[in-house]
């Protein structure tokens, strides 16, 4: 395994800022490649199966409602990095982005808040990559005993080490064979959610459950939830459906047209994932309602796997079989794409000497990082072997504390753009609204998105129903990751202090250029 060390001197800084190449394979992917990896990176299937029972519990037939609400703090994130990816196309984005607006103690602390979401998250999808896989191999053989499999505990976790190990590997290999992997299991995952869609809507027609109801475009108000508290929790889960779009941006440095390539693919894959999200619930619900019981969606019984309890009942065995696939396929496929962010951002962090220079090496052949890339699949490995030996609800409380992780590090990008573009926002109207008031409002909403899960987190019963000396587990498991991450800088600070007194990555605004 050849590694190049890639920490560049004075030479390869451009001037003035600090940014600097990383030697990553330029011009591997395009726009549709681009939009394909941000699509699998969400995994639309997998967060359906999972999430639409618990919205439809929390908020009802609105269930559509919160979707787009959402979408919207989502959107106006997206435009933040649209404008910052064409200023500065790094490829450590949140991180590097955030270092040249509010300087290096804020930018590393979101950094952090990037690489521990996706550490969580690859562990999340390991394992429901799992399941799944004793699932369909249950259904393909008729055999209980085979689907059983998963509920032994060491067979569990061989299966996942061995997930994870193939998907660190692909994404090793570099942009090129990951985009060629992602054609096949995005195409998948969307293909069974139209038929799924199909089926569910003739069921609906013909009324073949008792559950069914008409279509009402009340269901797409998000004011006629029926409380605060509803709405507050349902968006939450309707904000991590959404969560993974940037490793569009991630992918810059790799990208044909790294200054607007990216920005254009993320929000492509986000109309993509809000049109599929609103068509599959709207005809889930038309199909079997949102109610409590049999094949209602909020049945509690079900509603943390829908799919797997509609799969037979609306699409027949055969093609039931195949949502299980595509729920196999959308986990694998997340899985994989997934390690391009924390890998891509870790060798940002290095490379500008925030993080130990080995993490700035990238492979000869493949030009990829892949020092950053193994090390996160080995501590996504060890993390989930650990959790799964020690407890089962902390697993599933990291899982919920990732919601925290996730509006902190969007919101602080989106504040950032305003700040780092605040000489620009009396140029134009376009400049006003799409770097400052747009990026702005964003951020807001995921603050008082952070708030008031931070607050729920407070309670015991939130997540597992463990506690820590009275303390929600949720919340010591959020918030102490991220002092953790403080802890860890100001390790680093002692230790390479360059980076952290502005020598490196400098803070400040751009001077004013008028776009052709």
């Amino acid at each position: 395994m050849t590694q190049t060390a890639m920490r560049p001197d004075a030479r390869d800084t451009a001037p003035g800022d600090g940014v600097r190449g990383k030697g990553l394979g330029g011009n591997s992917i395009g726009l549709l490649g681009s939009a394909v990896i941000g699509l699998s990176t969400v995994a639309p299937v997998y967060c359906l199966t999972s999430t639409l029972g618990s919205t439809a519990g929390e908020v009802g037939l609105h269930m559509p409602a919160v979707f787009l609400a959402g979408f919207l703090p989502m959107l106006l994130v997206a435009f933040a990095y649209r404008e910052l990816n064409k200023a500065v196309p790094d490829c450590g984005t949140s991180f590097t982005w955030t270092v040249k607006a509010f300087g290096p103690h804020v930018g590393w602390m979101c950094g952090w808040g990037l690489v521990i979401a996706t550490v969580i998250v690859l562990s999340n999808l390991a394992g429901v990559a799992t399941t799944y896989f004793w699932l369909l191999a249950g259904e393909i053989t008729g055999s209980d005993a085979v689907a059983d499999l998963d509920g032994d505990k060491a067979v569990h976790i061989v299966t996942c080490l061995a997930l994870i190990a193939a998907a660190t590997a692909v994404s090793y290999r570099g942009m090129t064979t990951t985009k060629g992997v992602q054609y096949a299991l995005v195409g998948l995952q969307l293909v069974v959610l139209a038929l799924f869609v199909v089926l569910a809507l003739d069921k609906a027609r013909t009324g073949a459950f008792p559950g069914h109801t008409d279509f009402s475009w009340s269901w797409l108000n998000p004011f006629e939830v029926d409380s605060f508290a509803s709405f507050s929790a349902g968006l939450s889960l309707s904000i991590f459906m959404y969560w993974g779009w940037d490793t569009c941006l991630t992918a810059n440095e790799e990208t044909v047209g790294s200054e607007k390539t990216p920005g254009r693919a993320a929000l492509i894959a986000m109309v993509v994932l809000v049109g599929s999200y609103l068509v599959t619930g709207v005809a889930a619900q038309m199909a079997v309602g949102s109610g409590t019981h049999g094949l209602g969606l909020a049945n509690p019984d079900t509603s943390d796997n829908v799919f797997a309890a509609l799969a037979g009942p609306v699409m027949g065995h055969l093609c039931g079989i195949l949502l299980f696939a595509a729920v196999l396929a959308s986990a694998a496929a997340s899985l994989q794409t997934t390690f391009i962010p924390v890998a891509r951002t870790v060798l940002a962090m290095s490379t500008y000497q925030a993080l130990p220079a080995s993490y700035a090496r990238v492979h000869e052949r493949f030009r990829t990082p892949g020092r950053a890339t193994v090390t996160a699949g080995v501590a996504t490995a060890v993390f989930y072997t650990v959790m799964s030996l020690v407890s089962e609800h902390v697993l599933v409380d990291t899982i919920y504390a990732l919601g925290l992780m996730i509006c902190f590090y969007y919101a602080l990008t989106a504040f950032a753009c305003a700040w780092y573009f605040r000489r620009d926002l009396t140029r134009s109207a376009r400049d006003a609204l799409f770097k400052g008031f747009f990026p702005v409002l964003g951020g807001i909403l995921l603050t008082a998105v952070f708030g008031k899960t931070l607050y729920d987190m407070w309670d015991p019963a939130y997540g597992s129903g463990s506690a820590v000396l009275g303390v929600g587990s949720v919340f010591v498991i959020g918030v102490g990751l991220l002092l953790l991450g403080a802890v860890i800088m100001l390790l680093m600070r002692r230790r390479d202090p360059a980076f952290f007194r502005g020598r490196v990555l400098t803070a400040g605004t751009p001077a004013l250029v008028v776009e052709e």
